[in-house]
């Protein structure tokens, strides 16, 4: 990400922050946030807070995401101070578990990192996760950020041996309530994205398995892939995440998840 602005104080409301279906669309994918949010006292409150129920923290952590969201897509700075004035303004004790709750979705669902770049100010930096570029060519910055999901296919072809069988691909995504011939909220369609969007893009190569009959088709990682990332940065984060992706949102295939205790390292290095 180039050219980041400072924050601004006349942002629009965590509400306006999308247009009326993102925000539909968004809030859904809270919905599914997970359980225990309402069970985290605030961390940082030196006397004791009762916790709200899930249904208003979920709403606040959908307000946060949208907040952020936008200054992702803007390629701006944002603060604590913003945070709080925006978003919470009367529930600022509720800001900790929030915040860490939205990042780790952020991260898991989107691709997207949320990184302090001044810690004597609390300034923030939103970049893609592990670097990767297929966000930047969202047109007119519209639309949600799908990294997170070409993490998750290159994850699973990795694990598979590079190539996957389309099939275990498409069984990966479902197991994330993402169907082929099924327009999902976030990522649309997973076979036109899959298959030729970022094959288009040179992330994916898609191919008919040689001598098939009836065909099959497999998935490979692209040029692009190997251009922006790497199979050792790829298992570094799927490792790093693993325990918390499987309590809030399915970045491993239960196939890929007992590869990796097999020993997923020893392919990896082979490669």
């Amino acid at each position: 990400m180039s050219e980041l602005s400072k924050p601004e104080e006349d942002l629009q409301e965590p509400g306006e922050a999308q247009g009326p279906v993102e925000v539909q669309l968004l809030a859904a994918e809270v919905g599914e946030a997970p359980s225990d949010l309402a069970s985290y006292p605030p961390a940082s409150c030196s006397t004791p807070v009762e916790p709200l129920p899930r249904e208003i923290l979920n709403e606040m952590m959908a307000n946060l995401m949208k907040f952020l969201l936008l200054k992702y897509r803007a390629k701006k700075l944002t603060s604590l101070a913003e945070m709080l004035n925006n978003v919470f303004r009367d529930n600022q004790e509720h800001f900790p578990v929030v915040f860490s709750q939205a990042l780790e979705y952020l991260q898991l669902a989107f691709g997207v990192e949320v990184k302090e770049v001044d810690p004597t100010e609390h300034i923030y930096v939103l970049v893609p996760t592990l670097g990767l570029t297929c966000d930047e060519m969202l047109s007119d910055g519209q639309g949600l950020p799908k990294a997170g999901l070409l993490v998750l296919v290159l994850s699973v072809i990795m694990c598979s041996g590079d190539p996957a069988p389309e099939e275990a691909v498409w069984g990966a995504l479902s197991r994330m309530g993402v169907y082929v011939g099924s327009e999902h909220c976030v990522f649309g369609e997973p076979r036109e994205l899959l298959t030729q969007v970022w094959v288009w893009e040179r992330y994916l190569e898609y191919q008919q398995v040689p001598d098939s009959d009836p065909a099959r088709y497999e998935f490979l990682w692209g040029p692009r892939a190997y251009a922006e990332t790497s199979k050792e940065q790829i298992m570094a984060f799927v490792l790093r995440v693993r325990q918390r992706a499987l309590r809030a949102f399915p970045l491993l295939s239960a196939e890929a998840a007992r590869e990796e205790k097999e020993g997923a390292w020893d392919r990896v290095a082979a490669l």
